[in-house]
């Protein structure tokens, strides 16, 4: 029996919860067919082939989040029709599953803790990912110049841990290190005055020992 129109946009978060647990649970998902395979059949409709989008895209969400822009350009990738790819993203982007708000968030909040990113890099990931510049600004506020300058602190510390004042007692190996840390913290998108105030600081307080 057909479902009323407009019903799927409307489908409920939990139900699609649910269908990403089916789908990643399954034993056996059958490939996509291969791009010079005729589509099937559907009898004047694209049930069969919107499905098809459909689940790739919950089993692309199931392995981690995604922005709007990387899974369209998935969907694209594995050969779905556009009017195919715009009916799964409004289906998903009405059930919430599908937020680059929420999506920027969790990866500024998870790459800042978990990997020591700084603003920087941050920013840069996400423009890479096709997320807009707003949005990007906007997740970037929970990073104030205190938390990104003790989690910098905090890297550099692991850094010089095996440092002693004798290592950098001459000039030149003094230059040596600052250079290696100084770029060290601008790799990880933190800002080179930072990274030279901080690292100053680090071996300053080291000699003073």
């Amino acid at each position: 029996m057909n479902r009323p129109a407009g019903e799927d946009v409307h489908e409920s978060t939990a139900e699609l919860r649910s269908a990403i647990a089916d789908i990643l649970s399954r034993s056996s998902v059958p490939a996509d067919p291969p791009a010079t395979q005729p589509a099937p059949e559907s009898s004047g409709d694209r049930t069969a082939t919107t499905a098809s989008a459909y689940d790739a895209a919950l089993r692309l969400l199931g392995v981690r989040a995604r922005s709007q822009a990387e899974l369209r350009k998935r969907l694209h990738d594995k050969d779905f029709a556009p009017t195919e790819i715009e009916s799964v993203m409004t289906r998903l982007a009405a059930a919430g599953l599908l937020d680059d708000v929420d999506f920027a968030e969790q990866w500024v909040h998870s790459r800042h803790r978990h990997s020591g990113k700084g603003r920087t890099a941050l920013r840069h990931e996400l423009r890479q990912k096709g997320v807009a510049d707003t949005v990007i600004e906007h997740a970037l506020d929970q990073i104030d110049d205190d938390a990104e300058r003790e989690r910098a602190a905090d890297l550099l510390r692991r850094k010089t841990s095996r440092l002693t004042a004798e290592d950098i007692t001459d000039r030149a190996q003094r230059d040596k290190h600052v250079r290696r840390l100084v770029a060290m913290l601008a790799r990880r998108g933190y800002a080179p005055s930072l990274a030279m105030s901080l690292v100053n600081e680090e071996l300053n307080q080291l000699t003073a020992e």
